[in-house]
């Protein structure tokens, strides 16, 4: 638990129902991990006026939510699309306005398609604008989409509701989800108990909807269509019609950078380039943690709470120095978890020209307000049982030969991300799922990254691949290198 101010006076800490002076500890909080959660974190406890420190290891904060500079452009290190993180109230309670956070909204912030579609889905924030455009290539998928909608878009409101609750606000959840609970709530309580191909198959019938609804649900998250109690994952598109899309002018970096420089405003201080070895333990109590100082000796920074925004079970079971007895059977628990395997790759170009997508009748999605096909997130996916073949592949070291991609241009809406200001020049992003962490044969002399634009070229007409100027792939062994991810 946090700490609490003692009721002798403010210069002390309670912590464990004992009080210690601050001027024992070096710092009142110690969050390891300088990613966009435990940046948050730290921001707040900043805020409420604790003397907190951020150690990250790598050279700037941000982690996968950050944005870096390579072959000549500006990338994020993983998807550049924010929707659930605007659903919080962040930006008005850390005033990230003034450290540079604007968004451009993005409307669709979503496209599907199927492999074989006769063409997109744009599922646009306003549920009539969507049964609009999805007149266009799925007449015969309206009707269901209107049921879907009118299920989902009041379960996914309610768990936004309850997302941004304080923690331990029971009174709400139990009125929520209790035995008076709302037709929302029930739906939540229903879907959880089903698998997400359960759920999706009692809606739509066309591949063309349920493979991308199933993408950009528990897909993402690594599981199968067929996994227990997943069917919360097709609220996805649900939660489209709920928040808004957006991206960060600037890449996704510009938000995390944001959050950093309301840490240090609050009084809070960062320190990057350091790797925490060992998180130090006192009789019953957190002492805080050991680090290599700059000369590479050891160095204990005290601090009697640690938050753990790394690795969890790396942190638990590996790096708890001198633990308390007590705290036994909560290590073997995470000692028994099996860590899973990395299950996403993507690929960053500067590409020379925009491609054009094969199948896109412009003039009749222009007269649906769709006119824009490259900038939002295409979700291009096979059909539900491919993608449960694609799974069970990825466990012995394969690819589909038509994996699930999510496809988008973001320079299209933001130039700040070009830095050679060339009007032809743009950035494409291409994200893989259910790549393998140990790919057949090894990543090393693997044709699988770039078997991937040439799969993606397919979607495109002819010339998408030449347009392409330079290219890096990020693989799952390369987030663990990079970004201290184990698996």
């Amino acid at each position: 638990t946090a700490p609490t101010r003692c009721p002798v006076n403010d210069r002390e800490v309670k912590t464990g129902g004992r009080c210690e002076t601050r001027a024992m500890h070096d710092y009142d909080a110690i969050v390891v991990g300088g990613g966009h959660n435990g940046l948050v974190c730290a921001a707040y406890l900043a805020k409420a006026g604790l003397r907190t420190l951020v150690l990250e290891a790598r050279p700037e904060v941000g982690g996968c939510a950050g944005s870096e500079t390579t072959c000549g452009v500006r990338v994020n290190i993983c998807n550049c699309d924010h929707t659930m993180v605007r659903s919080m109230p962040l930006m008005e309670e850390l005033g990230l306005d003034r450290f540079g956070l604007r968004y451009i909204d993005l409307d669709p912030g979503t496209v599907a398609r199927g492999w074989d579609a006769p063409g997109p889905v744009p599922v646009r924030h306003s549920v009539e604008a969507t049964l609009e455009s999805l007149a266009i290539t799925h007449p015969e998928e309206v009707d269901n989409y209107r049921r879907y909608a009118e299920v989902a878009v009041p379960a996914a409101e309610l768990v936004m509701r309850l997302s941004a609750e304080r923690p331990g606000a029971l009174n709400f959840i139990r009125r929520s989800i209790g035995p008076r609970s709302s037709r929302a709530a029930r739906t939540v309580m229903l879907w959880s108990r089903k698998s997400a191909g359960e759920v999706l198959r009692s809606f739509f019938t066309s591949e063309d909807l349920l493979g991308p609804a199933m993408a950009t649900g528990p897909a993402v998250w690594g599981l199968s269509p067929e996994t227990p109690r997943s069917g919360l994952g097709a609220l996805a598109w649900a939660f489209k019609h709920v928040g808004t899309t957006g991206r960060p002018v600037g890449g996704s970096g510009v938000l995390t950078d944001a959050i950093a420089a309301a840490v240090g405003a609050a009084g809070g201080t960062i320190r990057t380039g350091v790797m925490v070895r060992s998180i130090v333990c006192e009789g019953e109590h957190v002492r805080g943690v050991a680090v290599l100082d700059d000369a590479g000796q050891p160095e204990v920074i005290q601090a009697p709470t640690v938050v753990v925004a790394c690795d969890p079970r790396e942190a638990i079971v590996h790096h708890l120095d001198n633990p308390p007895t007590s705290a036994s059977p909560f290590i073997e628990k995470w000692r028994r978890r099996t860590p899973a395997a990395g299950y996403e790759s993507k690929i960053d170009a500067r590409i020379s020209g925009l491609p054009t997508w094969k199948n896109f009748d412009a003039d009749r999605f222009a007269a649906a307000g769709f006119n824009d096909s490259l900038s939002p997130t295409t979700v291009v996916a096979p059909s539900l049982a491919e993608i449960e073949r694609g799974f069970q592949l990825m466990q012995t070291g394969g690819v589909l030969e038509r994996p699930i991609m999510f496809v988008n241009v973001p320079s299209i809406n933001d130039r700040s991300i070009v830095p050679s200001g060339s009007p032809d020049e743009h950035v494409l992003s291409i994200e893989v799922l259910f790549t393998p962490y140990a790919v057949e044969g090894g990543w090393a002399d693997s044709a699988e990254p770039e078997r991937w634009l040439d799969v993606a070229s397919e979607l495109f007409e002819p010339g998408f691949r030449e347009s392409i100027m330079e290219w890096r792939s990020m693989t799952p062994p390369d987030y663990e290198q990079h970004f201290h991810l184990p698996k």
